[in-house]
């Protein structure tokens, strides 16, 4: 069974044997966004210069000395028993949207790279430092969206998802343990000082929550497509599942991860309104999907969600692909946008009144 291993990367590769000011000009310029950040000087001489020795010795390493060097090799390598032969698995190497952060997680993407793994990806989230609690926050937000866009695909493609925890900084790090209960089929550490690799299995988690969100459905779906909702309008919504800046309303980490899980069971039951009073179903459209298995539901609310957001701020995701029609195929359908593309790929077919886009019916796409 092929793997798909998440691993935060934290900058244990470049404080680990560094001297004392070494290790202090790395934590005080952790958050810096780019090289450029850091005054020209004798700073930013000493850490690119610690940046080139540890790459020098980390390309050369062999695999006791890289777990010795790098917090996140070192588990990862003991995952694999100390034996690597390049399977196809997928390494998601996780840093901070900061410069020491990147080349940090570089360092291990070159490593693996070099021992023959292909599939090393870089993840980031546009915030994600200790610079500003707002931003990281946002960031969270970005790591559940990305884990319920992304990880499903490869559950489905037979993968076995391990959430890599032994290195990272301590509030990634206990953010993911709590998204690996969801996401993740094991989450990994080693083991305080030791060289035992600690390996918790998924456990039987749900967040029991569907008849809550159901009662603020509409609310929770514009949160989830980060549209406007009227203050007034989320009385009666936890705080704690709300965050707020720059007087704008989004969900919270928390909250989006409880809107994520819920969702899913809950667009299984039923075509739901759209979100946006820019969106209307035409006459035809709900016996179009009168039909549907429950899987296929779930779909078609997601595809209007994202409707809505391209209707109310212009953003066409490439699952939606909204587009006019060539000539005039199926009037009174102008447009058509992405059902689903697996299985037997249908389209939704619809046209404008105004600037409400008025769905007409659920169709196989036109060749």
């Amino acid at each position: 069974m092929p793997k798909l291993i998440l691993s935060p990367c934290g900058t244990s590769l470049l404080t680990n044997k560094a001297k004392d000011f070494e290790r202090n000009l790395i934590t005080n310029h952790a958050n810096a966004k780019t090289e450029e950040a850091i005054a020209a000087g004798e700073e930013r001489r000493v850490l690119e210069e610690r940046l080139k020795a540890v790459e020098g010795r980390l390309d050369s390493a062999d695999y006791q000395q890289a777990a010795r060097m790098s917090a996140e090799l070192n588990s990862i390598i003991k995952i694999y028993d100390g034996k690597i032969d390049p399977p196809n698995d997928t390494h998601i190497l996780l840093h901070t949207d900061t410069w020491l952060g990147k080349k940090t997680a570089q360092l291990v993407e070159s490593w693996l790279r070099g021992r023959g793994f292909t599939d090393v990806q870089m993840l980031s989230e546009p915030g994600l430092s200790t610079a500003k609690l707002d931003d990281f926050q946002n960031a969270l937000s970005g790591l559940v969206e990305w884990c319920s866009e992304t990880l499903p695909g490869y559950r489905q493609a037979q993968y076995k998802i391990i959430f890599n925890l032994t290195g990272g900084f301590k509030s990634v790090q206990g953010f993911l343990q709590t998204l690996g209960m969801f996401y993740a089929d094991e989450i990994v550490y080693i083991f305080e000082q030791s060289e035992s690799l600690l390996r918790i299995p998924r456990l039987p988690v749900r967040i029991e929550a569907e008849e809550y969100i159901q009662k603020h459905l509409q609310k929770f779906r514009r949160l989830g497509q980060n549209l406007p909702v009227e203050d007034q309008d989320l009385r009666g919504i936890p705080e704690t599942l709300l965050t707020r800046a720059a007087g704008l309303v989004d969900l919270s980490p928390w909250g989006r991860l409880v809107w994520d899980q819920a969702k899913e069971q809950i667009y299984q039951k039923k075509i739901y309104d759209a979100p946006s009073s820019k969106i209307k179903f035409g006459p035809r459209f709900l016996d179009s999907v009168e039909d549907l298995p429950g899987d296929r539901r779930l779909l078609v609310n997601k595809r209007t969600d994202q409707l809505a957001k391209y209707q109310e701020q212009g953003v066409n995701l490439k699952s939606l692909d909204f587009k006019q029609l060539r000539g005039n195929p199926c009037p009174p359908a102008t447009h058509e946008m992405d059902a689903w593309s697996d299985k037997d790929a249908q389209r939704i077919f619809c046209h404008y009144e105004g600037d409400v886009v008025v769905l007409d019916r659920l169709d196989k796409g036109l060749h």
